[in-house]
């Protein structure tokens, strides 16, 4: 047996319904958002989990705490597994974004791993401070079913460093859903990815609520 990292993206919020960018605002989740929390911990109930570790944003810990309160499981939060900050982008649409910030958002467009929103992180650097949380949990868990609760863009440039996918393509390269879960096992020769944006978990009225 190895270890199995299962990557699972918050559930939903308002951002996540009208596209705004989000980063660090620390949102709630919606009861719809609340609702997939549950059906994810319902499903993977009897799993045999070795540890949970979260992002510190309230989004990641309510959808992490179903499961944590019904197996009596601690959470590791972990700064590393923050969303990405967009700086002066945050709470605005990407239109809004556009036409502010145009000659800035269409370099981030090209390359959001080497540019950044205006006062935000580049995708290195998110990818440098998720690794650090990788790497513990790999040094502390050679076998077993860890989760990870984070974001949209977080979760995929770790799937991308995982997979070695240049960060710079994360927004190309890997669809993201609310609430989605993604497996990927620290096999022998290397990351093995096992299950990608599944959300069968999910009751069938809420799966078509993608979130961005």
């Amino acid at each position: 047996m190895s270890l199995k990292l299962y990557f699972l993206r918050h559930g939903e919020t308002t951002s996540s319904q009208t596209g705004t960018y989000c980063g660090r605002l620390d949102i709630e989740l919606t009861p719809s958002g609340r609702q997939m929390a549950e059906d994810f911990a319902q499903t993977y109930k009897d799993l045999p989990w070795k540890a949970v570790y979260c992002s510190p944003l309230k989004r990641a810990i309510a959808t992490a705490k179903p499961l944590c309160d019904l197996l009596n499981i601690p959470m590791e939060l972990r700064h590393g597994l923050k969303e990405i900050y967009y700086g002066e982008w945050e709470g605005k649409t990407p239109d809004e974004v556009n036409r502010e910030f145009h000659d800035d958002y269409v370099r981030w467009l090209a390359d959001p791993g080497w540019n950044s929103p205006n006062g935000g992180e580049k995708g290195i650097d998110i990818a440098r401070r998720s690794s650090e949380v990788l790497e513990e949990i790999e040094d502390k868990y050679e076998t077993g079913n860890v989760l990870v609760v984070s974001h949209k863009a977080t979760i995929r440039i770790m799937l991308c460093s995982l997979l070695g996918i240049d960060v710079g393509r994360f927004r190309d390269r890997i669809g993201m859903a609310v609430a989605a879960v993604s497996v990927v096992e620290m096999a022998e020769h290397g990351p093995l990815v096992h299950i990608m944006g599944d959300r069968s978990h999910i009751r069938t009225e809420l799966r078509e609520r993608q979130g961005t």
